[in-house]
C-alpha cells in the first residue's frame, strides 16, 4: 500500500494529537540551565547490551561530531567539568582559556534551545549510520536526531530531550513540511512506515539506498579502524538484494502482557495465590514504536516472504481466540519453512515421502512422512523452477526443523536459531565469497620469485560456524575444511547438513572448542589456510583476534552484521601489534541483506603481509 507524505504527517497527528503539547509517553521537563547537569546516556537496545565499541550510541556520537566538524563546531568533551551560567576567569575552573570558551559557548546555546516537547522546523543535512536524519536550525549549533527524513528535507519535530554536552537532541518526527529531491513517498509500502521502528528508507529510490550503504562502510572504517587512510582501500559499490520487499524470511512480533501486569512483582509470580491480571481483549500484536516502548498494532509487513506474511496473517486470527491463554506478553516465531519437490518428466511434482510441510502452527520438521498437496492451501505459497516445485510455509514452533535452499544445497536449522534471514541474496553473497576466498592468480598477486615458493590454499576454517552455511558452500573450493564454533547444537546442525549435502568427514569436520583455544585442535599448514569469521554484532574479543593472529593464516575473509566493529577487528589485524602476524586489506565491500532499513552487512577480505610481529 502507497502513501503519500500527507498521509504519513496525518498518521504521525493520529498518533501524537497536534493540540498536545507532547507526547503522554513523553512528558516534558525543561532543565534550569543554572543546575548541575548529569551526564545523559542513551538507553541500549537488548542486542546492543553486550556492545561497548560500535555501539549504535556511538556511531551517532561519531556521525554528530562529524557533521559539528565540517561546519567549524565543535564539541565540549563529556569529561570536562560541570558549566554554569556564571562566567570564570580562565583558569578558575581547571580548564584552557579554549576549553573555557567552549563551555561559555555551550551555555549561550542552551539558552536558545527550546523547551524540550516543543514543535520546531529543522533542515536535515545528512543521515547518519543508525538510519536517522541529522538536522540543524538556523543559527544553532545543535544536532536533532530525526528519523524517517532524508538529506534536503524540512521537517517538523518534536524535541524530546536535549544533551547539550553533545550538542545532540532527540526529536519525534511528526511531519515533512519540505519534501527533499531525494524523498518520494509513493515509494513505501507500508502503512505503518513513519510509526514502526523497524523501517527507514522506503521513501528512497534503491541505488540510493545502496550508495548511502557504502558511505556507512566508509565512514566505519573512518571512525573506527583506527589505521591511515592509505591503509584502507577503497570501498565498493554496494552489492543489492535481489528483492527490495518480501525477502524476509523470519519475523518475531509480539505483545505486551495485560494491564497491571509487572514482570518482576510477587503478583505475578506462579506460587502466589493472587490472581494474575488477564487479558479483557485481543492485544495488540506488532514491533515497538519507534523511539517508544509501545507496541504498535501491525496486521502485515511487506519486507516479510509472502509465506511469513501469511503466517502472521494466522497466527492473529489464532490469537483473537486464544488471547485468554496468556497472563504474560509473548513473542510469536514466524519462520519460512521450504519442501522442494523434483518434476515427472510431464512437468508434475513428485511428492517424496521422507518430506512434509508445515502447515499448522505447529511447523513441521521436514522428516515426517506427509501427503504433500498438489496445490497450496491457504496459508502456503508455490513458486515452480523446470526442475522442481518449492511450496512455502510458516513454521511458529522454535524447537521444529525448517529447511530451505541455497542453489542446490539444503540448510536445516531449529526454527528459532540464527540463519541468514534474506533467503534472496544468498546465492549471490555466497558466489561472492567463493569466488574471492582464494588469492589471485599467482601471476597477477606477486613476482615470479615469490609466487613460485608460495603453496596453494588447500584449507578452510570456519570460525563462528553456526550450522555450517560457508564451510559448506566453499566446500568444494577446498581439499578439507573445519568448521568450529562455541555452541554444540550449532555444531550438531552443521554436522545434519554436511551430509545433507553429501560431505563426509574426508571433506570437512565440525568441531565444538572452547571459545579460549579455538585453533587448538587444528594441523592445517597456517600458509595453506583460510579463515572465514562471521562473528556476532559485538565483533571478535582480543584473546580470539590473538589466536588468530599466532595461528598466521594465509588469507583472513571476515563477514558482519555490524561494521563499525568489523572495521576496530580489522584495525587489530592491520596494526598487528605484540606476537603475530599482520595483514593488509585487500577489499572492502558492503552486502544489502535488510533492504529499507539502514542496515549492511560488510565483507573485508584481509592477506597476510609476511611480516611477523613479535
Amino acid at each position: 500500500m502507497t502513501t503519500t507524505a500527507a498521509q504519513i504527517a496525518a498518521a504521525a497527528a493520529a498518533a501524537v494529537p497536534a493540540s498536545a503539547p507532547q507526547d503522554a509517553s513523553r512528558p516534558a521537563k525543561r532543565q534550569r540551565i543554572d543546575a548541575p547537569r548529569k551526564q545523559w546516556k542513551q538507553k541500549k537496545t537488548k542486542r546492543e547490551k553486550n556492545i561497548t565499541e560500535g555501539s549504535s550510541e556511538e556511531v551517532l556520537r561519531h556521525d554528530i561530531r562529524a557533521l559539528l566538524a565540517s561546519r567549524g563546531v565543535h564539541h565540549v568533551s563529556s569529561s570536562s567539568s560541570t558549566t554554569t551560567t556564571t562566567t570564570k576567569q580562565a583558569g578558575e575552573t581547571g580548564l584552557t582559556e579554549e576549553e573555557q570558551a567552549e563551555e561559555e559557548q555551550v551555555d549561550e546555546e542552551e539558552e536558545l534551545l527550546p523547551p524540550e516537547g516543543t514543535e520546531v522546523e529543522v533542515d536535515v543535512l545528512e543521515l547518519s549510520s543508525t538510519g536517522d536524519g541529522l538536522a540543524m536550525r538556523p543559527g544553532s549549533n545543535q544536532v536533532y536526531v530525526v528519523p524517517f527524513t532524508v538529506p534536503g528535507d524540512v521537517a517538523r519535530v518534536r524535541a524530546f530531550r536535549h544533551n547539550r554536552r553533545e550538542r545532540q537532541t532527540t526529536a519525534d518526527f511528526l511531519s515533512v513540511v519540505t519534501p527533499s529531491p531525494l524523498r518520494d513517498d509513493a515509494r513505501i509500502r507500508c502503512r505503518y512506515f513513519a510509526s514502526c521502528g523497524g523501517c527507514q528508507f522506503q521513501m528512497l529510490a534503491y541505488p540510493e539506498q545502496l550508495r548511502l550503504k557504502k558511505r556507512i562502510v566508509e565512514k566505519a572504517y573512518r571512525h573506527f579502524a583506527g589505521l591511515a587512510p592509505e591503509h584502507v582501500p577503497a570501498v565498493h559499490d554496494t552489492i543489492g538484494s535481489p528483492l527490495q520487499y518480501g525477502y524476509r524470511t523470519k519475523l518475531t512480533p509480539h505483545f505486551d502482557g495485560p494491564p497491571g501486569f509487572r514482570p518482576h512483582r510477587k503478583h505475578n509470580n506462579n506460587n502466589s495465590n493472587r490472581p494474575r491480571p488477564a487479558f479483557e481483549s485481543c492485544p495488540d500484536i506488532g514491533f515497538m514504536k519507534k523511539g517508544q516502548r509501545k507496541v504498535l498494532d501491525i496486521e502485515d509487513c511487506p519486507i516479510g516472504t509472502e509465506a511469513v506474511r501469511l503466517g502472521m496473517a494466522r497466527e492473529r486470527k489464532r490469537m483473537q481466540v486464544e488471547y485468554g491463554n496468556y497472563t504474560r506478553g509473548a513473542t510469536i516465531l514466524l519462520r519460512e519453512n521450504t519442501t522442494r519437490l523434483p518434476k515427472n518428466q510431464d512437468g508434475t511434482p513428485a511428492p517424496s515421502p521422507s518430506l512434509a510441510i508445515a502447515a499448522g502452527g505447529g511447523g513441521g520438521s521436514g522428516a515426517a512422512t506427509a501427503v504433500i498437496p498438489t496445490e497450496a492451501d491457504e496459508y502456503t505459497t508455490r513458486t515452480e523452477s523446470e526442475t522442481h516445485v518449492d511450496i512455502k510455509s510458516c513454521v511458529t514452533d522454535s524447537k521444529a526443523t525448517t529447511t530451505e535452499y541455497i542453489d542446490d544445497l539444503v540448510f536445516t536449522n531449529p526454527a528459532g536459531s540464527f540463519f541468514q534471514n534474506n533467503n534472496s541474496i544468498l546465492p549471490v553473497f555466497t558466489a561472492y565469497v567463493r569466488d574471492r576466498i582464494l588469492p589471485p592468480s599467482a601471476a597477477a598477486a606477486a613476482p615470479p620469485s615469490v609466487s613460485e615458493n608460495t603453496p596453494p590454499i588447500k584449507y578452510l576454517i570456519d570460525a563462528y560456524s553456526g550450522s555450517g552455511l560457508f564451510t559448506i558452500t566453499l566446500a568444494s573450493s577446498f581439499q578439507h575444511s573445519t568448521g568450529i564454533d562455541i555452541a554444540a547444537d550449532s555444531i550438531a546442525s552443521a554436522r545434519k547438513n554436511a551430509s545433507l549435502n553429501g560431505l563426509g568427514d574426508e571433506r570437512c569436520r565440525f568441531i565444538a572448542a572452547d571459545a579460549g583455544e579455538l585453533f587448538k585442535s587444528i594441523t592445517y599448514p597456517p600458509d595453506e589456510t583460510v579463515v572465514v569469521l562471521d562473528p556476532p554484532r559485538k565483533g571478535c574479543d582480543a584473546d580470539f583476534l590473538a589466536q588468530l593472529r599466532r595461528f598466521a593464516p594465509r588469507r583472513i575473509l571476515y563477514v558482519s552484521c555490524n561494521v563499525h566493529t568489523q572495521a576496530r577487528d580489522v584495525g587489530v589485524l592491520v596494526r598487528g601489534q605484540g606476537e603475530g602476524a599482520r595483514y593488509q586489506v585487500e577489499s572492502l565491500v558492503g552486502f544489502d541483506f535488510f533492504p529499507q532499513t539502514g542496515h549492511v552487512e560488510g565483507v573485508a577480505i584481509l592477506s597476510r603481509t609476511d611480516k611477523m610481529s613479535s
